[in-house]
């Protein structure tokens, strides 16, 4: 039974998902949940002796779903590697402009993705620049990109349901165009289901839902390589992550990470992204940081050659 019903919540969460409100719930849970659901069964199959093969078989559905065997190892290649950053850094609130300055500059990045970067204090962004030479910038309301690659140019669109903006900017890597697109998507406040409020958890799930139409336009307008990055507010399942993949191409850590790759780890749960279309992930990091709420999501990519 418990192995049955591991199956039916997996693919409840996986398939319809955002469509209705239960399924919502379903795959937006922390995939911790999954696992602690399945060890009473585990423990009374082992005390009475029976059924420890289905009850075994849950536990690992429930840790595989999990991401907790998730392993891949770094891809080989030749080439240069454009290294690629991530981090939602809270405004600044907890670290200073110079060791978050430095702290990224050590990555030795070509590219920084940076979301709630409206930092609190005033002079926080100023400092923060000045401690970051080298990288030009570009920024639209709370998202701020920077690069060492020329920056050709850059456009915000207005995302739907709330105050923030999509910053498209347009690299050059290799000799070759590079559109870079940094998003801060709205979250789906399912935690409104405790206090009843069921309209706000579906007025916050239309407004995501408009706002990965407004991405996957882009993403259709966009000509060769592209890459989308940022807090995404979205577990890796559901139909709004498979929309993304198909517009953007596969996730990082999904093709060169290990583990499950918790990029908010207050809730177990990862919810930053970086999918590109074109390019070829060969390793994937979360960095294990306490700048902020969030950990900051590094990815190696190479250029995708043409079959």
């Amino acid at each position: 039974m418990t192995l049955l019903m591991v199956c039916l919540t997996w693919a409840l969460g996986e398939w319809p998902a955002e469509r209705t409100l239960p399924t919502l719930l379903l795959a937006y849970a922390p995939p911790l949940l999954w696992v602690l659901a399945t060890l009473p069964a585990l423990a009374w199959a082992l005390w009475r002796g029976q059924g420890r093969r289905p009850a075994l078989a849950a536990v690992f559905l429930a840790v595989w779903g999990a991401g907790l065997l998730h392993w891949r190892a770094d891809a080989t290649g030749t080439g240069p590697t454009l290294r690629v950053v991530t981090f939602n850094v809270l405004g600044g609130a907890r670290t200073t402009p110079d060791r978050l300055a430095g702290r990224l500059r050590a990555l030795n990045a070509d590219v920084l993705l940076l979301q709630e970067s409206r930092f609190v204090q005033p002079d926080f962004r100023m400092a923060f620049l000045r401690a970051l030479p080298g990288y030009a910038v570009a920024e639209a309301g709370e998202v701020m990109t920077l690069t060492r690659l020329p920056l050709l140019g850059s456009r915000s669109e207005a995302l739907p349901g709330n105050h923030r903006k999509l910053l498209v900017t347009r690299l050059k890597w290799r000799g070759e165009p590079l559109t870079v697109v940094n998003a801060h998507l709205g979250t789906v406040q399912v935690s409104s289901v405790l206090t009843g409020d069921l309209a706000r958890v579906r007025r916050t799930r239309d407004a995501r839902a408009g706002q990965v139409q407004v991405l996957r336009a882009v993403a259709q307008t966009a000509p060769g390589r592209v890459l989308l990055g940022g807090d995404l507010n979205t577990p890796p399942r559901g139909q709004v992550y498979r929309d993304l993949r198909a517009a953007f191409g596969p996730d990082a850590h999904d093709l060169a990470g290990r583990g499950p790759g918790w990029t908010f780890p207050s809730l177990h749960v990862r919810i930053d992204h970086l999918m590109g279309r074109g390019l070829r992930p060969t390793r994937t990091q979360v960095l294990p940081w306490a700048l902020s709420d969030h950990r900051p999501l590094l990815a190696e990519y190479r250029m995708e050659q043409p079959d």
